[in-house]
């Protein structure tokens, strides 16, 4: 069969991308940015495509020429300047829907959540039950499967942050640790894609392993799975973490995807759990999809850098926002450091070109469709500051407040910051 997969480049898409083939499908794999993916996974037709974009049903016309399933693995956890949930988890379905209809009718399977509950009505939720109904309501061959929080060889959101906080040292902080949460393996949802291609699912399907961890039994077990040794659990108050929760939530705003954001917090106070219906599908618990696949130092190396990401990428910011703030206070004492080369004017002018450099890629690293561009520019223009001083004033290297030597920490953070900077 022809098959569609819309968010093929995420965690839970690839799986499943990776099982249909396995299966003999001719898949193609739709997303923002699907250039690693298409390196990655050579033997699946990549077509990149916003779906937020996509939300009239004529912008569906042509990729949906000739499919036979189409399977909808995209989604995003709160609005912000990286993702539109109106308009990528319910316009877009709508108008894809609509376009079904007109074309081959193919079978839609959307992996969705759980709706209901005193969470649903947040926009993560909110929007997935518009398209949900709205496919149920749409004549369409379908299967709505409800998986509860997904667990995999990979790490993503919710996932990464139980990695993060498993590897925490001394102690294990935790909000809402007892919290019930019910799990299932990555696989579990491919086999579940697969059984409804071959014909053999329709519907509105939960999808959980028959098991009810808390919170903290969980991250304990990763823990265990990461090698490490048993500590406490320190159990936080709600309130504690709210301060983190709202800069989790700026950071969302300039296209930042935190698993901390409130919206995650929201869902995880009222706990993952599901009422059961009988599937005739198995699901795989935590402790067994975790057994399957064993750790490696590098899952140890994500976990312990994974909060230190934002760290470093908002220290980063604030040295160089500093760096350039801070002269302009004394630009006449600042600017004195050129005099012996060049003319008053245009060593004042050296001087502001300078801090201004400085304050705009302070400033562009906190954005993340920039921050990658930004980080290089750091690398570059801390560099160039290097070359210049050492040709100009190479006595500098010796001053004891060492504003030259300074700045190789700064190159080597900078590099750290552009090694972590991909998510998938």
């Amino acid at each position: 069969m022809n098959i569609l997969i819309l968010g093929a480049t995420g965690f839970i898409g690839s799986i499943v991308a990776a099982r249909l083939v396995a299966d003999g499908h001719a898949v193609t794999g739709l997303g923002r940015n699907p250039a690693r993916a298409r390196l990655k996974q050579p033997a699946i037709g990549w077509r990149q495509a916003d779906l937020s974009r996509m939300t009239k049903p004529e912008d569906w016309d042509d990729i949906l020429k000739d499919q036979h399933v189409v399977v909808n693995c995209a989604g995003a956890l709160q609005d912000g300047l990286s993702d539109d949930l109106a308009a990528t988890q319910a316009q877009a379905m709508l108008a894809l829907y609509t376009a079904a209809k007109r074309s081959s009718q193919p079978l839609i399977v959307q992996i969705s959540a759980r709706t209901a509950g005193p969470a649903g009505d947040l926009p993560f939720l909110a929007t997935k039950r518009r398209a949900d109904e709205a496919l149920a309501a749409s004549g369409l061959p379908h299967l709505i499967l409800r998986p509860a929080l997904v667990l995999g060889r990979n790490a993503h959101g919710g996932s990464s942050l139980l990695r993060a906080l498993a590897a925490f040292p001394l102690a294990l902080p935790l909000v809402h640790a007892e919290s019930p949460v019910e799990t299932l393996s990555v696989d579990d949802v491919a086999e579940a894609v697969s059984r409804a291609v071959a014909g053999d699912l329709r519907g509105d399907i939960v999808l959980s392993a028959h098991e009810v961890l808390t919170l903290a039994d969980l991250v304990r077990l990763h823990r265990q799975w990461l090698g490490l040794p048993t500590v406490r659990v320190l159990s936080l108050a709600p309130w504690l973490a709210k301060p983190v929760t709202r800069l989790a939530d700026m950071a969302g705003l300039l296209g930042w995807r935190s698993p901390l954001r409130s919206t995650a917090m929201t869902v995880m106070q009222e706990g993952i759990r599901s009422v059961r219906r009988e599937s005739g599908l198995a699901a795989t618990s935590a402790a067994e999809t975790l057994a399957a696949n064993p750790s490696g130092v590098q899952d140890l190396w994500f976990g312990r850098l994974y909060l230190l990401k934002p760290l470093v990428i908002s220290g980063l910011s604030a040295f160089w926002l500093l760096s350039g703030l801070i002269p302009l206070l004394s630009l006449e004492k600042t600017s004195a450091h050129f005099l012996p080369f060049m003319p008053e004017a245009a060593a004042t002018t050296t001087t502001l070109a300078t801090c201004l450099i400085d304050i705009a890629l302070g400033a562009a690293v906190l954005v993340r469709p920039l921050a990658k561009r930004a980080l290089l520019g750091m690398l570059g223009v801390s560099l160039a500051y290097l070359a210049g001083a050492s040709l100009l004033e190479p006595v500098l290297w010796l001053d004891p407040l060492g504003p030259l030597v300074k700045v190789l920490p700064s190159i080597l953070l900078t590099l750290t910051a552009l090694a972590t900077q991909d998510e998938r």
